[in-house]
Protein backbone atom coordinates (compact mmCIF):
# COMPACT_ATOMS: atom_id res chain seq x y z
CA UNK A 1 0.00 0.00 0.00
CA UNK A 2 1.19 3.59 -0.56
CA UNK A 3 0.57 6.28 1.56
CA UNK A 4 1.49 9.89 0.97
CA UNK A 5 1.11 12.13 3.25
CA UNK A 6 1.11 16.14 3.29
CA UNK A 7 2.79 18.39 6.10
CA UNK A 8 5.80 16.94 8.09
CA UNK A 9 5.44 18.64 11.37
CA UNK A 10 2.41 17.27 14.10
CA UNK A 11 -0.85 15.49 12.76
CA UNK A 12 1.23 14.51 9.56
CA UNK A 13 4.25 12.70 11.16
CA UNK A 14 2.44 11.12 13.97
CA UNK A 15 0.46 9.68 11.11
CA UNK A 16 2.86 8.35 8.71
CA UNK A 17 4.80 6.61 12.28
CA UNK A 18 2.00 5.35 13.36
CA UNK A 19 0.55 3.73 10.04
CA UNK A 20 4.22 2.13 9.88
CA UNK A 21 3.72 0.34 13.02
CA UNK A 22 0.65 -0.81 11.98
CA UNK A 23 1.50 -1.93 9.01
CA UNK A 24 5.48 -2.78 8.32
CA UNK A 25 5.36 -2.75 4.38
CA UNK A 26 3.36 0.09 3.57
CA UNK A 27 5.38 2.94 1.71
CA UNK A 28 4.99 5.98 3.38
CA UNK A 29 6.04 9.07 1.78
CA UNK A 30 5.95 12.51 3.49
CA UNK A 31 5.38 15.57 1.90
CA UNK A 32 6.72 18.97 3.81
CA UNK A 33 7.67 22.30 2.11
CA UNK A 34 9.77 23.47 4.82
CA UNK A 35 13.10 22.48 5.51
CA UNK A 36 12.54 21.80 9.06
CA UNK A 37 10.28 18.98 10.30
CA UNK A 38 8.83 17.58 13.28
CA UNK A 39 9.74 20.34 15.26
CA UNK A 40 7.71 21.40 19.06
CA UNK A 41 6.38 24.82 17.97
CA UNK A 42 5.13 25.06 21.31
CA UNK A 43 8.20 25.30 22.83
CA UNK A 44 9.92 28.49 20.92
CA UNK A 45 8.89 31.35 23.29
CA UNK A 46 10.29 29.34 26.00
CA UNK A 47 13.18 29.23 23.50
CA UNK A 48 12.89 32.52 23.50
CA UNK A 49 13.06 33.42 27.06
CA UNK A 50 16.14 31.11 27.48
CA UNK A 51 14.20 27.79 29.11
CA UNK A 52 15.30 25.63 26.17
CA UNK A 53 18.69 25.93 25.36
CA UNK A 54 18.65 25.41 21.47
CA UNK A 55 16.13 25.72 18.92
CA UNK A 56 17.34 22.25 17.93
CA UNK A 57 16.20 20.86 21.10
CA UNK A 58 12.53 21.38 19.93
CA UNK A 59 13.66 19.16 17.73
CA UNK A 60 15.03 16.22 19.30
CA UNK A 61 13.42 13.02 20.49
CA UNK A 62 13.97 12.31 24.17
CA UNK A 63 16.95 10.14 23.45
CA UNK A 64 18.44 12.98 22.32
CA UNK A 65 18.03 11.37 18.30
CA UNK A 66 17.35 14.67 15.70
CA UNK A 67 13.51 14.23 14.44
CA UNK A 68 14.96 15.10 10.35
CA UNK A 69 14.06 13.09 7.00
CA UNK A 70 17.69 10.76 7.61
CA UNK A 71 16.30 9.69 11.02
CA UNK A 72 13.13 8.95 9.33
CA UNK A 73 14.57 6.80 6.99
CA UNK A 74 16.79 4.99 9.19
CA UNK A 75 14.02 4.45 12.15
CA UNK A 76 11.19 4.01 10.32
CA UNK A 77 11.52 3.39 6.74
CA UNK A 78 9.58 6.42 5.82
CA UNK A 79 10.78 8.75 3.03
CA UNK A 80 10.20 12.57 4.23
CA UNK A 81 10.66 14.91 0.99
CA UNK A 82 11.63 18.23 2.73
CA UNK A 83 11.36 21.60 0.83
CA UNK A 84 9.27 19.88 -1.32
CA UNK A 85 5.57 21.73 -2.35
CA UNK A 86 2.32 20.02 -3.14
CA UNK A 87 0.57 22.14 -5.36
CA UNK A 88 -1.98 19.88 -6.45
CA UNK A 89 -4.02 16.48 -5.46
CA UNK A 90 -5.97 14.29 -8.35
CA UNK A 91 -8.66 12.67 -6.64
CA UNK A 92 -9.44 10.68 -9.69
CA UNK A 93 -5.98 9.29 -10.74
CA UNK A 94 -5.07 9.17 -7.24
CA UNK A 95 -1.29 11.21 -7.48
CA UNK A 96 -0.33 14.27 -5.51
CA UNK A 97 1.74 16.87 -8.03
CA UNK A 98 4.47 18.31 -5.77
CA UNK A 99 7.26 20.61 -7.01
CA UNK A 100 11.19 20.53 -5.22
CA UNK A 101 11.43 23.90 -4.27
CA UNK A 102 15.41 23.39 -4.49
CA UNK A 103 15.53 22.26 -7.97
CA UNK A 104 11.99 23.38 -9.26
CA UNK A 105 11.70 19.85 -10.84
CA UNK A 106 7.79 18.89 -10.79
CA UNK A 107 6.83 15.13 -9.86
CA UNK A 108 3.89 13.17 -9.33
CA UNK A 109 3.58 10.91 -6.38
CA UNK A 110 0.68 8.27 -6.53
CA UNK A 111 -1.03 7.24 -3.12
CA UNK A 112 -3.57 4.97 -2.39
CA UNK A 113 -4.54 6.57 0.88
CA UNK A 114 -4.02 10.30 1.42
CA UNK A 115 -3.26 12.44 4.27
CA UNK A 116 -3.84 16.00 4.62
CA UNK A 117 -1.94 17.68 7.54
CA UNK A 118 -1.22 20.97 6.02
CA UNK A 119 -1.56 22.84 9.12
CA UNK A 120 -2.44 26.94 10.13
CA UNK A 121 -1.12 29.87 8.97
CA UNK A 122 -0.89 33.19 11.41
CA UNK A 123 -3.41 35.90 10.14
CA UNK A 124 -1.80 38.59 8.11
CA UNK A 125 -3.81 41.52 8.56
CA UNK A 126 -4.06 44.21 6.18
CA UNK A 127 -2.58 46.82 8.32
CA UNK A 128 0.05 49.46 6.65
CA UNK A 129 3.81 48.95 7.84
CA UNK A 130 3.11 44.93 8.21
CA UNK A 131 5.94 44.15 6.15
CA UNK A 132 8.26 46.39 8.11
CA UNK A 133 11.52 44.65 9.54
CA UNK A 134 11.73 43.46 13.39
CA UNK A 135 7.49 42.63 12.35
CA UNK A 136 7.39 38.87 13.50
CA UNK A 137 4.22 36.37 12.84
CA UNK A 138 6.59 34.37 15.59
CA UNK A 139 5.23 31.15 13.41
CA UNK A 140 8.73 29.53 12.48
CA UNK A 141 11.56 28.25 14.38
CA UNK A 142 13.35 30.84 12.29
CA UNK A 143 11.24 33.82 13.39
CA UNK A 144 12.43 32.19 17.09
CA UNK A 145 16.16 32.35 16.16
CA UNK A 146 15.96 35.87 14.99
CA UNK A 147 13.98 37.05 17.85
CA UNK A 148 16.55 35.62 20.10
CA UNK A 149 19.83 36.87 18.69
CA UNK A 150 18.22 39.98 18.13
CA UNK A 151 17.46 40.08 22.70
CA UNK A 152 21.27 38.90 23.04
CA UNK A 153 22.97 41.39 20.75
CA UNK A 154 20.51 44.23 23.10
CA UNK A 155 19.01 44.85 19.55
CA UNK A 156 15.46 45.42 21.33
CA UNK A 157 14.02 47.45 24.01
CA UNK A 158 10.70 48.18 23.03
CA UNK A 159 7.99 45.29 22.36
CA UNK A 160 4.84 45.62 21.40
CA UNK A 161 2.65 42.23 21.14
CA UNK A 162 -0.74 42.60 18.95
CA UNK A 163 -2.94 39.91 20.08
CA UNK A 164 -3.69 38.58 23.51
CA UNK A 165 -4.28 35.31 22.75
CA UNK A 166 -1.74 32.04 23.78
CA UNK A 167 0.80 33.36 21.63
CA UNK A 168 0.71 36.78 22.51
CA UNK A 169 0.56 36.19 26.25
CA UNK A 170 3.55 33.65 26.24
CA UNK A 171 5.57 36.14 24.56
CA UNK A 172 5.09 38.65 26.82
CA UNK A 173 6.59 36.70 29.72
CA UNK A 174 9.48 35.86 27.70
CA UNK A 175 10.07 39.63 26.59
CA UNK A 176 9.78 40.09 30.44
CA UNK A 177 12.91 37.36 31.48
CA UNK A 178 15.04 40.03 29.54
CA UNK A 179 13.72 42.80 31.09
CA UNK A 180 13.00 45.02 28.08
CA UNK A 181 9.37 47.37 27.93
CA UNK A 182 6.26 44.98 26.70
CA UNK A 183 3.01 46.60 25.79
CA UNK A 184 0.19 44.25 24.71
CA UNK A 185 -2.70 45.63 22.25
CA UNK A 186 -5.55 43.56 22.17
CA UNK A 187 -8.62 44.56 20.33
CA UNK A 188 -11.38 43.10 22.33
CA UNK A 189 -11.89 44.24 25.66
CA UNK A 190 -9.98 41.58 27.59
CA UNK A 191 -6.96 39.62 27.08
CA UNK A 192 -7.89 36.07 25.90
CA UNK A 193 -10.84 37.18 24.41
CA UNK A 194 -11.50 33.56 23.56
CA UNK A 195 -10.38 31.74 25.99
CA UNK A 196 -11.86 33.48 29.38
CA UNK A 197 -14.73 35.49 31.18
CA UNK A 198 -14.05 38.78 32.53
CA UNK A 199 -13.89 38.47 36.17
CA UNK A 200 -11.10 35.96 35.16
CA UNK A 201 -9.38 37.40 32.79
CA UNK A 202 -9.37 40.75 34.83
CA UNK A 203 -7.51 39.12 37.22
CA UNK A 204 -4.47 38.40 35.14
CA UNK A 205 -4.80 41.74 33.91
CA UNK A 206 -4.20 43.70 37.14
CA UNK A 207 -1.34 41.57 38.09
CA UNK A 208 0.31 42.24 34.91
CA UNK A 209 -0.11 45.69 35.21
CA UNK A 210 1.72 45.43 38.93
CA UNK A 211 4.45 43.82 36.89
CA UNK A 212 5.45 46.22 34.42
CA UNK A 213 3.33 45.25 31.28
CA UNK A 214 1.61 47.78 29.94
CA UNK A 215 -2.05 46.69 29.13
CA UNK A 216 -3.89 48.24 25.98
CA UNK A 217 -7.40 46.06 25.42
CA UNK A 218 -10.17 47.10 23.12
CA UNK A 219 -7.74 49.07 21.08
CA UNK A 220 -7.28 48.36 17.33
CA UNK A 221 -3.67 48.77 15.20
CA UNK A 222 -4.17 51.02 12.54
CA UNK A 223 -0.31 50.70 11.25
CA UNK A 224 3.21 50.13 11.88
CA UNK A 225 5.69 52.98 12.01
CA UNK A 226 9.08 53.28 10.20
CA UNK A 227 10.86 53.61 7.04
CA UNK A 228 12.49 50.08 6.49
CA UNK A 229 12.49 49.07 10.33
CA UNK A 230 9.28 49.26 12.54
CA UNK A 231 9.72 52.19 15.34
CA UNK A 232 6.32 52.49 16.72
CA UNK A 233 2.96 50.97 16.98
CA UNK A 234 -0.23 53.44 16.05
CA UNK A 235 -3.93 52.23 17.43
CA UNK A 236 -6.51 54.12 17.58
CA UNK A 237 -6.00 56.13 20.61
CA UNK A 238 -2.02 55.92 20.62
CA UNK A 239 1.61 55.56 19.46
CA UNK A 240 3.53 53.36 21.32
CA UNK A 241 7.55 52.74 21.10
CA UNK A 242 8.22 49.80 19.49
CA UNK A 243 11.72 48.02 17.87
CA UNK A 244 10.30 44.58 18.24
CA UNK A 245 6.97 43.26 17.31
CA UNK A 246 4.97 39.85 17.03
CA UNK A 247 1.62 39.50 15.50
CA UNK A 248 -0.60 37.26 17.29
CA UNK A 249 -3.49 37.89 16.45
CA UNK A 250 -4.77 34.19 15.66
CA UNK A 251 -4.36 31.46 13.11
CA UNK A 252 -6.36 30.28 10.13
CA UNK A 253 -6.55 26.41 8.41
CA UNK A 254 -4.62 25.56 5.60
CA UNK A 255 -6.92 24.76 3.31
CA UNK A 256 -6.24 25.94 -0.07
CA UNK A 257 -4.88 22.92 -1.06
CA UNK A 258 -8.13 20.85 -0.13
CA UNK A 259 -10.54 23.01 -1.10
CA UNK A 260 -8.83 23.19 -5.02
CA UNK A 261 -9.09 19.23 -4.82
CA UNK A 262 -12.91 19.66 -4.08
CA UNK A 263 -12.76 18.44 -0.94
CA UNK A 264 -15.54 19.40 1.54
CA UNK A 265 -14.93 22.09 3.80
CA UNK A 266 -16.50 22.59 7.30
CA UNK A 267 -19.09 25.88 8.39
CA UNK A 268 -15.82 27.16 10.34
CA UNK A 269 -13.58 27.04 7.38
CA UNK A 270 -11.39 24.14 8.10
CA UNK A 271 -11.38 20.95 6.00
CA UNK A 272 -14.52 18.77 7.05
CA UNK A 273 -14.11 15.00 8.66
CA UNK A 274 -16.33 12.57 10.20
CA UNK A 275 -15.17 10.68 13.28
CA UNK A 276 -12.64 9.08 11.78
CA UNK A 277 -11.14 12.24 10.07
CA UNK A 278 -11.87 10.74 7.04
CA UNK A 279 -12.26 14.14 4.61
CA UNK A 280 -15.50 13.52 1.76
CA UNK A 281 -13.26 11.39 -0.28
CA UNK A 282 -12.93 7.90 1.38
CA UNK A 283 -9.65 7.87 0.46
CA UNK A 284 -8.13 10.96 2.13
CA UNK A 285 -7.71 11.79 5.58
CA UNK A 286 -7.18 15.00 7.48
CA UNK A 287 -6.12 16.31 10.66
CA UNK A 288 -4.20 19.12 12.66
CA UNK A 289 -4.77 22.30 12.22
CA UNK A 290 -6.08 22.35 9.21
CA UNK A 291 -9.50 20.68 10.07
CA UNK A 292 -12.39 21.28 12.43
CA UNK A 293 -13.49 19.20 15.11
CA UNK A 294 -16.55 18.47 17.40
CA UNK A 295 -16.97 20.16 21.08
CA UNK A 296 -17.83 17.62 23.51
CA UNK A 297 -20.28 20.28 25.29
CA UNK A 298 -22.22 22.25 22.49
CA UNK A 299 -21.76 19.46 19.84
CA UNK A 300 -20.97 22.03 17.77
CA UNK A 301 -18.43 22.00 14.79
CA UNK A 302 -15.43 24.25 16.45
CA UNK A 303 -11.79 25.38 15.12
CA UNK A 304 -9.65 24.73 17.74
CA UNK A 305 -5.72 24.37 16.43
CA UNK A 306 -4.17 23.06 19.48
CA UNK A 307 -0.55 20.42 19.06
CA UNK A 308 -1.86 17.92 21.65
CA UNK A 309 -5.09 17.57 19.27
CA UNK A 310 -3.02 17.40 16.25
CA UNK A 311 -1.09 14.73 17.82
CA UNK A 312 -3.86 13.01 18.55
CA UNK A 313 -5.41 13.30 14.93
CA UNK A 314 -2.36 11.54 14.08
CA UNK A 315 -2.67 8.42 15.92
CA UNK A 316 -6.19 8.01 14.84
CA UNK A 317 -5.65 8.54 11.32
CA UNK A 318 -2.20 6.54 11.08
CA UNK A 319 -4.46 2.82 12.42
CA UNK A 320 -7.34 3.98 10.25
CA UNK A 321 -5.05 3.99 7.18
CA UNK A 322 -4.45 0.16 7.78
CA UNK A 323 -7.83 -0.67 7.76
CA UNK A 324 -8.81 0.35 11.53
CA UNK A 325 -11.72 2.33 12.41
CA UNK A 326 -10.41 4.58 15.81
CA UNK A 327 -12.49 7.58 16.21
CA UNK A 328 -12.18 10.77 17.25
CA UNK A 329 -14.28 12.18 19.07
CA UNK A 330 -13.55 15.50 20.06
CA UNK A 331 -12.49 18.58 21.99
CA UNK A 332 -12.77 20.35 24.87
CA UNK A 333 -10.75 23.44 24.20
CA UNK A 334 -8.84 22.89 26.79
CA UNK A 335 -5.85 25.10 27.18
CA UNK A 336 -3.21 25.53 30.12
CA UNK A 337 -0.79 28.49 29.92
CA UNK A 338 2.06 30.12 32.29
CA UNK A 339 1.82 33.98 32.39
CA UNK A 340 5.02 35.12 34.66
CA UNK A 341 3.91 33.38 38.05
CA UNK A 342 0.36 32.84 37.09
CA UNK A 343 -0.70 29.84 36.12
CA UNK A 344 -4.11 30.26 34.08
CA UNK A 345 -6.55 27.40 32.36
CA UNK A 346 -9.54 26.75 30.94
CA UNK A 347 -11.79 23.69 29.62
CA UNK A 348 -15.34 23.10 28.01
CA UNK A 349 -17.62 26.73 27.71
CA UNK A 350 -16.84 29.81 29.28
CA UNK A 351 -19.94 31.95 30.59
CA UNK A 352 -19.97 33.79 27.59
CA UNK A 353 -20.46 30.41 25.71
CA UNK A 354 -22.46 29.08 27.38
CA UNK A 355 -25.15 32.26 27.41
CA UNK A 356 -24.67 32.07 23.75
CA UNK A 357 -26.11 28.86 23.65
CA UNK A 358 -29.06 29.64 25.13
CA UNK A 359 -28.21 27.01 28.49
CA UNK A 360 -29.51 27.56 32.10
CA UNK A 361 -26.66 27.98 33.69
CA UNK A 362 -25.13 28.70 36.99
CA UNK A 363 -21.57 29.52 37.67
CA UNK A 364 -19.37 30.53 41.04
CA UNK A 365 -16.13 32.04 41.36
CA UNK A 366 -13.62 30.26 44.51
CA UNK A 367 -10.80 31.26 45.75
CA UNK A 368 -8.50 28.57 47.59
CA UNK A 369 -4.86 27.50 48.41
CA UNK A 370 -3.72 24.52 46.03
CA UNK A 371 -3.07 22.64 48.92
CA UNK A 372 -2.95 23.21 52.83
CA UNK A 373 -2.39 26.69 54.17
CA UNK A 374 0.48 25.23 56.70
CA UNK A 375 2.40 23.75 53.47
CA UNK A 376 4.97 26.43 52.68
CA UNK A 377 5.14 25.46 48.94
CA UNK A 378 1.03 26.72 49.36
CA UNK A 379 -0.69 28.96 46.85
CA UNK A 380 -3.68 30.52 45.52
CA UNK A 381 -5.88 29.70 42.97
CA UNK A 382 -9.29 31.28 41.27
CA UNK A 383 -11.67 29.22 39.83
CA UNK A 384 -14.76 29.71 38.11
CA UNK A 385 -16.77 26.74 37.54
CA UNK A 386 -20.45 26.54 35.24
CA UNK A 387 -22.96 24.10 35.20
CA UNK A 388 -26.21 23.38 33.99
CA UNK A 389 -28.64 24.70 36.67
CA UNK A 390 -31.56 22.37 34.91
CA UNK A 391 -29.81 19.20 34.65
CA UNK A 392 -26.41 19.60 37.13
CA UNK A 393 -24.24 18.68 34.18
CA UNK A 394 -20.34 20.30 34.37
CA UNK A 395 -20.08 23.02 31.17
CA UNK A 396 -16.55 24.11 31.87
CA UNK A 397 -13.95 25.40 33.92
CA UNK A 398 -11.52 28.50 33.79
CA UNK A 399 -8.73 28.63 36.57
CA UNK A 400 -6.04 31.45 37.89
CA UNK A 401 -3.46 31.62 40.62
CA UNK A 402 0.34 31.11 41.60
CA UNK A 403 -0.73 27.44 42.67
CA UNK A 404 -1.00 24.15 40.70
CA UNK A 405 -4.17 24.72 38.07
CA UNK A 406 -3.10 22.51 35.47
CA UNK A 407 -4.37 19.63 37.87
CA UNK A 408 -7.69 20.87 38.27
CA UNK A 409 -8.44 21.79 34.59
CA UNK A 410 -8.05 18.38 33.69
CA UNK A 411 -9.87 16.49 36.36
CA UNK A 412 -13.00 19.12 35.20
CA UNK A 413 -11.44 18.10 31.28
CA UNK A 414 -12.21 14.22 32.42
CA UNK A 415 -15.47 15.17 34.02
CA UNK A 416 -16.22 16.81 30.95
CA UNK A 417 -15.46 14.27 28.54
CA UNK A 418 -17.41 11.59 30.07
CA UNK A 419 -20.40 13.86 30.61
CA UNK A 420 -20.10 14.31 34.55
CA UNK A 421 -22.42 16.24 36.49
CA UNK A 422 -21.42 19.02 39.45
CA UNK A 423 -21.52 15.65 42.07
CA UNK A 424 -18.93 13.77 40.29
CA UNK A 425 -16.34 17.03 40.93
CA UNK A 426 -16.99 15.99 44.83
CA UNK A 427 -17.43 12.35 44.67
CA UNK A 428 -13.78 11.68 42.73
CA UNK A 429 -11.58 9.83 44.90
CA UNK A 430 -8.66 12.53 43.80
CA UNK A 431 -5.66 11.50 45.97
CA UNK A 432 -4.72 13.73 49.53
CA UNK A 433 -1.70 14.25 51.40
CA UNK A 434 -0.19 17.68 52.49
CA UNK A 435 2.44 18.24 49.34
CA UNK A 436 -0.30 17.78 46.92
CA UNK A 437 -3.66 18.72 47.45
CA UNK A 438 -6.04 19.97 50.55
CA UNK A 439 -8.42 17.35 52.09
CA UNK A 440 -11.14 18.61 49.37
CA UNK A 441 -9.42 19.80 46.08
CA UNK A 442 -10.09 22.88 45.15
CA UNK A 443 -13.26 21.85 42.42
CA UNK A 444 -14.63 20.12 44.63
CA UNK A 445 -15.13 23.11 46.74
CA UNK A 446 -16.21 24.68 44.06
CA UNK A 447 -19.06 21.95 43.35
CA UNK A 448 -20.38 22.50 46.69
CA UNK A 449 -20.45 25.73 46.14
CA UNK A 450 -22.72 25.55 42.80
CA UNK A 451 -24.32 23.13 44.58
CA UNK A 452 -25.33 25.13 47.71
CA UNK A 453 -25.94 28.01 45.09
CA UNK A 454 -28.62 25.62 43.49
CA UNK A 455 -29.97 24.86 47.25
CA UNK A 456 -30.65 28.60 48.21
CA UNK A 457 -27.98 27.97 50.84
CA UNK A 458 -25.64 30.07 49.23
CA UNK A 459 -26.22 33.79 47.42
CA UNK A 460 -23.25 34.46 45.88
CA UNK A 461 -22.27 37.47 43.38
CA UNK A 462 -19.32 37.65 40.84
CA UNK A 463 -16.42 40.57 40.72
CA UNK A 464 -18.81 42.70 37.69
CA UNK A 465 -21.94 42.09 39.15
CA UNK A 466 -20.76 43.66 42.79
CA UNK A 467 -18.56 46.44 41.15
CA UNK A 468 -22.09 47.53 39.97
CA UNK A 469 -23.25 48.40 43.34
CA UNK A 470 -19.78 49.91 44.23
CA UNK A 471 -21.38 53.45 44.08
CA UNK A 472 -24.30 53.00 45.79
CA UNK A 473 -24.72 54.14 49.10
CA UNK A 474 -27.94 51.85 49.74
CA UNK A 475 -25.05 48.53 49.64
CA UNK A 476 -23.03 47.46 52.43
CA UNK A 477 -19.78 46.21 51.82
CA UNK A 478 -19.49 44.37 55.08
CA UNK A 479 -15.84 43.41 55.40
CA UNK A 480 -15.08 40.50 58.22
CA UNK A 481 -11.49 40.72 57.90
CA UNK A 482 -9.01 41.10 60.51
CA UNK A 483 -8.20 44.89 61.17
CA UNK A 484 -5.09 44.12 60.21
CA UNK A 485 -6.10 43.31 56.63
CA UNK A 486 -8.46 46.21 56.56
CA UNK A 487 -5.49 48.51 56.93
CA UNK A 488 -3.47 46.77 54.68
CA UNK A 489 -5.97 46.36 51.61
CA UNK A 490 -9.51 47.57 50.95
CA UNK A 491 -11.85 47.99 48.61
CA UNK A 492 -11.55 51.66 46.22
CA UNK A 493 -14.17 53.75 45.07
CA UNK A 494 -16.87 51.93 47.43
CA UNK A 495 -19.20 54.35 48.91
CA UNK A 496 -20.31 52.04 52.22
CA UNK A 497 -17.58 49.71 53.63
CA UNK A 498 -18.42 48.24 56.79
CA UNK A 499 -15.77 46.63 58.54
CA UNK A 500 -16.78 44.23 61.42
CA UNK A 501 -14.03 41.39 61.53
CA UNK A 502 -15.98 37.98 61.67
CA UNK A 503 -15.18 36.97 65.40
CA UNK A 504 -17.14 40.61 66.34
CA UNK A 505 -19.95 39.94 63.99
CA UNK A 506 -22.31 38.10 66.21
CA UNK A 507 -22.05 40.92 69.12
CA UNK A 508 -22.46 43.73 66.70
CA UNK A 509 -25.21 42.73 64.80
CA UNK A 510 -27.22 46.05 65.72
CA UNK A 511 -24.73 48.07 63.33
CA UNK A 512 -26.60 46.67 60.74
CA UNK A 513 -29.58 47.23 59.29
CA UNK A 514 -31.81 44.28 58.44
CA UNK A 515 -34.03 45.86 55.71
CA UNK A 516 -30.24 46.86 53.90
CA UNK A 517 -28.86 44.74 51.23
CA UNK A 518 -25.40 43.23 52.59
CA UNK A 519 -22.62 42.08 50.63
CA UNK A 520 -20.00 40.19 52.95
CA UNK A 521 -16.44 39.40 51.47
CA UNK A 522 -12.59 38.77 53.27
CA UNK A 523 -9.55 37.60 51.16
CA UNK A 524 -10.92 34.50 49.72
CA UNK A 525 -14.54 34.81 50.90
CA UNK A 526 -14.31 32.20 52.72
CA UNK A 527 -15.02 34.19 56.48
CA UNK A 528 -17.93 35.69 54.05
CA UNK A 529 -19.48 32.91 53.56
CA UNK A 530 -19.31 32.24 57.27
CA UNK A 531 -20.97 36.13 57.53
CA UNK A 532 -23.96 35.10 55.40
CA UNK A 533 -24.90 31.99 57.64
CA UNK A 534 -24.91 34.35 60.69
CA UNK A 535 -26.55 37.43 59.36
CA UNK A 536 -29.47 35.08 57.84
CA UNK A 537 -29.64 33.29 60.80
CA UNK A 538 -30.81 36.50 62.70
CA UNK A 539 -33.40 37.23 60.05
CA UNK A 540 -31.21 39.45 57.99
CA UNK A 541 -33.35 38.89 54.40
CA UNK A 542 -30.84 39.99 51.61
CA UNK A 543 -27.45 38.71 52.30
CA UNK A 544 -25.25 38.53 49.42
CA UNK A 545 -21.23 36.91 49.29
CA UNK A 546 -18.71 38.89 47.20
CA UNK A 547 -17.48 35.55 45.78
CA UNK A 548 -13.93 34.87 45.32
CA UNK A 549 -13.34 37.61 47.95
CA UNK A 550 -10.30 40.22 47.63
CA UNK A 551 -8.28 38.02 46.17
CA UNK A 552 -10.15 37.13 42.62
CA UNK A 553 -11.40 41.36 42.67
CA UNK A 554 -9.83 42.48 38.92
CA UNK A 555 -10.48 46.26 39.74
CA UNK A 556 -8.53 48.78 41.85
CA UNK A 557 -7.95 48.71 45.54
CA UNK A 558 -6.74 51.17 48.09
CA UNK A 559 -3.16 50.29 49.79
Amino acid sequence: MKIVVIGAVAAGLKAASKARRSDPTAEITVIEKGEMISYGACGMPYYVAAEVNEIEDLMKTPAGAMRNPEYFKNVKDITVLNRTLATAIDRKSKFVTVKNLATDEVADITYDKLVIATGAAPLKPNITGVDLKNVFKFWHPDDARAVKLGLQSKKFSNAVIVGAGLIGMEMAEAFSTWGINVAVVEMKEQLFPALLDAEVAGILEKYLRTEGIEIFTGEKVIRFVGDSVVTAVETDKRTIPADLVIMAMGVRPNVELAKSAGLELGPTGAIAVDAELRTSDANIFAGGDCVENIHLVSGRKVYAPMGSTANKHGRVIGDNLCGGHEEFKGVLGTAAVRVLDLNIGKTGLTEREAKELGYDYVTVITTGHDKPHYMPESKAITTKLIADAKTGKVLGLQAIGEGEVAKRIDVVAAVLTLDGKIGDLFDIDLSYAPPFNSPIDNVAVAANSIMNKLAGKFKGISSLQAKELLADDKVVFLDVRTPAEFEQLRLANCKNVKHIPLGQLRSRLKELNKGDEIIAFCKISLRGYEAEGILEGQDFENVKVMEGGLAAWPFECEK
